[in-house]
């Protein structure tokens, strides 16, 4: 969801990594859509070496996907291959969220794995060769690094799907015919039901995608080509196998350690902080009980998991759910009975679905009851606890209600009333419609409601404005105190010192909120 905020909170991610030449590229890309090379020279006004390699950039830090459409040719009447660049607006958006997926990382892996990831999160793209030669820069005394252990390293980090091949350099995206246009139009919710890419970003992405059988798998050498073959060929569909078929048989010879490109899959990060986000919701408003329960479900069920937004998980029995609890130290302790209690309790908030003895999440309702919470939590802040039951009664009817009604029903005074509600309107919380009543006296009414769609947008715009606030507050403070910050620490004593430790506490707190910040946005934008 790309909004003015947005796109200036991603132009100013991308110009504090990487400077104004390629945050200018990439704020073109942002405003206009897809653009070839020719069409960005122009719009920027750079030259064509500096929008080259300003693309470059963005490619290797995968920010921007090229891709390949054909055009009729009006000469010679065959199709023409046009190149042209989407930027990739999520892709921007984790850049600031690096820590976060070390620290999912640490907890599952050792230092090895997590200094792995951590240089393909820095440059990008990265084969075999390069990480070794990384790694053995900056290897410690003791600590000897080879390329075999820097193999099983990826090998581990790839099944688990931390890491993925690269995609391919410019997939063809296929035109939507005349006869297919209409078609498709007309049956908008049996394509999204099929998951049909909405936007030309999610279509490129998808088409530039290898398929799941290559994307996550590890080349050694050539000659260990056929028996990468036959392990990957046991996981694909039989649609599938001609095609992997035909795909190693034109890498057979060619792909090698020194020509497969990996990088860190943000999609599997992402999955996890959504998990995170539900277990910390679901402790929140019940007990460690349920949120150990939810916990093993989602462990359970996790690779079945086809895409990041998932709405419902696989279904699981009762003894499958028990069996899974209790592979964790706080779930040994849960007998069955305690099990089946936190599903009761899960099902009455309508956090998982129970029928014919067993049960899914669902995670559209865990998510949509946090995000409710985190409205209603700024309107409480900002406005006061009147507005709060106001927005929270039009919130939760989900239809139009009239002022006097309103009123009533939150025990508000109905002089106040109406004040709140115009305010709440004019900062873009809520809809207002007039109804005229015509008769022997004409009467006016206003009626109120939340439109979720509508809010949900502007609040995440606000969200971003807030991120591009603390983030220039942050560089204006390190900024004014960087000749403090490069002084030795035995030349800051006395007032020196104590400014320090000022611009110190200040960089915790600033930096603290943008990590809660982003939490936020990742309710609203990712989950």
């Amino acid at each position: 969801m790309l909004t003015e905020y947005g796109t200036k909170h991603a132009v100013h991610v991308i110009t504090n990594h990487f400077g104004d030449l390629v945050a200018k590229v990439c704020e073109c890309l942002l405003r206009k859509g897809p653009l070839t090379r020719q069409n960005i020279k122009r719009y920027t006004e750079l030259s064509d070496e500096q929008v080259k390699n300003a693309l470059l950039v963005l490619i290797q830090q995968n920010c921007v996907q090229a891709f390949t459409t054909e055009q009729p040719d009006g000469f010679a009447g065959g199709p023409k291959a046009n190149t042209q660049y989407v930027v990739l607006f999520d892709n921007i958006l984790h850049r600031v969220r690096f820590a976060k997926f070390l620290t999912i990382l640490s907890q599952e892996f050792d230092q090895q794995c997590v200094e792995l990831v951590q240089g393909l999160l820095e440059h990008g793209r990265l084969t075999l060769k390069q990480m070794f030669d990384r790694a053995k820069s900056s290897e410690k005394e003791g600590n000897l690094v080879d390329l075999d252990s820097v193999r099983e390293t990826l090998v581990k980090l790839v099944t688990a799907h931390y890491v993925e091949r690269c995609p391919a350099s410019e997939p063809l995206l296929m035109p939507i015919s005349e006869e297919e246009g209409p078609a498709r139009k007309k049956g908008s919710k049996s394509a999204k039901k099929i998951g049909e890419p909405e936007t030309i970003e999610q279509q490129v992405v998808e088409a530039a995608l290898p398929m799941e059988a290559m994307r996550f798998s590890v080349v050694t050498n050539v000659e260990s080509d056929v028996g990468e073959k036959e392990l990957n060929s046991n996981n694909v569909t039989p649609g599938e196998k001609r095609k992997h078929d035909v795909l190693d048989l034109d890498e057979c010879g060619v792909a090698d350690e020194q020509s497969v490109v990996y990088r860190a899959n943000f999609e599997e990060f992402i999955r996890c902080l959504r998990h995170k986000g539900c277990i910390d919701h679901v402790r929140a408003h019940l007990d460690d009980g349920a949120a150990n329960v939810l916990s093993a479900m989602l462990q359970a069920t996790s690779s079945a998991e086809k895409k990041v937004k998932t709405k419902n998980s696989v279904p699981l029995s009762l003894s499958s759910i028990y069996e899974e609890v209790i592979k964790s130290e706080a779930g040994r302790n849960m007998t069955l009975d305690h099990v089946r209690a936190s599903l009761v309790q899960l099902g009455e908030l309508s956090f998982v679905d129970a029928s014919s003895d067993s049960y899914s999440i669902d995670f559209e309702k865990i998510i949509e009851i946090a995000q409710n919470e985190e409205v209603e939590s700024v309107v409480s802040k900002r406005y006061g606890r009147d507005a709060y039951r106001i927005f929270r009664l039009l919130s939760k009817s989900g239809r139009l209600l009239e002022t006097d009604k309103i009123s009533d029903t939150t025990f508000v005074e109905k002089k106040d009333a109406p004040k709140i509600l115009y305010k709440l309107w004019k900062d873009g919380y809520l809809l207002m419609e007039k109804l005229v009543v015509t008769g022997a006296r004409q009467s006016q009414f206003l009626l109120w409601k939340v439109n979720r769609q509508i809010l949900w947008k502007h609040v995440l715009d606000e969200m971003f404005h807030a991120a591009l606030n603390l983030s220039l507050r942050v560089a204006y403070e390190l900024d004014r105190e960087k000749e403090l910050l490069n002084l030795p620490a035995d030349k800051r004593t006395g007032p020196l010192q104590d400014r320090y430790n000022r611009i110190r506490k200040v960089r915790i707190l600033l930096e603290s909120s943008q990590m809660k910040l982003d939490d936020a946005i990742l309710l609203f934008h990712d989950f």
